[in-house]
């Protein structure tokens, strides 16, 4: 029994599976025409939402359609169709365009929806793999959206059909991204949490330390307070500043090692003496992503962050990883 589980050539089927997925989603770009073309553009015309809606696995399609759309910029919700019919039309207004996906183009709570919503004044555009059906001849634009076979070997369960949809929701939303303009930043103001939203978003002024947190010396103090002083902070640095509070150098971890190997006496040197001037500075407003491109390109593990002289923070590349930004 074991060994007739084991000749089971699973490999072989995903292959199939993938063939035929693949091939239904290159089939679709010979089958691109106006309808497409007319959709994107009533899409990027309109002053409302797009509400997606689906049922089935449909549905889940259209969710994630919905998803792809609002986070490039084409404002849109799912809206479940047997939660329309009681009570959450009312979510729905004139200005909004319904984008409905029934690979028969058949599907019963679908296609009682559309009288309703074409009362309402509300344009459909329908995406099925049925040109002859009732949800296509009623739509305002039907994109026709036909797969020869399921990846199913009956034929029957949603598989390239479903792929089939989710690439043209993918193609119209990348279409409407690209008209628009739509920028990294654009993505990053809808995806705060994200990787990229970090990057674009994260300034120095969110992550740095201020305050008594910032290591800090004066040029006249003997090095051994700037010692005490990286200590309790912990930044592997200290700042040095002059008399007027303003910036006029650094002492780090690595310039302590160099001198303590040139057996430097701490109690009786100046800060002055060991420090390095005009040290590296940026403003709070840099971005975090930017902060770590000049740490990487001056290798340097610490920045002090400044308002013209003034020292107003400081960060290191830990504070970075912590944000998220390396």
């Amino acid at each position: 029994m074991g060994t007739e589980k084991n000749k089971f050539d699973y490999i072989n089927i995903a292959k199939r599976v993938l063939d035929i997925e693949s091939s239904a989603i290159a089939d679709l770009k010979s089958g691109l025409g106006k309808s497409f073309t007319h959709a994107c553009e009533l899409i990027f015309n309109c002053n409302g939402k797009i509400i997606v809606m689906g049922l089935g696995k449909s549905g889940h399609i259209a969710d994630k359609i919905a998803a792809t759309f609002a986070s490039t910029g084409t404002p849109a919700f799912f809206i479940h169709p047997s939660e329309a019919i009681h009570g959450d039309l009312g979510m729905i207004d004139n200005e909004d365009i319904v984008l409905v996906l029934s690979n028969s183009g058949e599907t019963e709570e679908i296609v009682s929806l559309i009288p309703v919503i074409k009362r309402m004044g509300i344009k459909i555009i329908a995406l099925t793999g049925n040109k002859d059906s009732k949800l296509s001849h009623e739509a305002d634009i039907h994109v026709h959206v036909l797969v020869k076979e399921e990846a199913c070997p009956m034929n029957l369960a949603p598989t390239a059909s479903t792929s089939a949809a989710l690439a043209i929701g993918d193609a119209i939303a990348v279409a409407l991204l690209e008209k628009r303009g739509f920028t990294k930043e654009d993505f990053a103001k809808s995806h705060p949490g994200g990787s990229l939203g970090k990057q674009l978003l994260l300034s120095v002024e969110d992550i740095m330390h201020t305050g008594a947190e910032i290591p800090a010396v004066y040029e006249t103090d003997k090095l051994a307070s700037g010692l005490i002083e990286m200590s309790e902070k912990a930044l592997g640095m200290t700042v040095v500043i002059d008399q007027k509070d303003n910036l006029v150098g650094i002492f780090t971890d690595g310039d302590l090692r160099r001198t303590l190997e040139n057996k430097v006496d701490i109690q009786n040197t100046c800060m002055k003496d060991v420090m390095k001037k005009d040290p590296y500075a940026i403003k709070k407003e840099t971005l975090a992503y930017n902060a770590v491109a000049k740490i990487q390109d001056k290798k340097i593990t610490s920045l002090i962050v400044v308002d013209g002289k003034k020292v107003i923070g400081a960060l290191n590349i830990h504070d970075l990883f912590r944000a998220g930004v390396m």
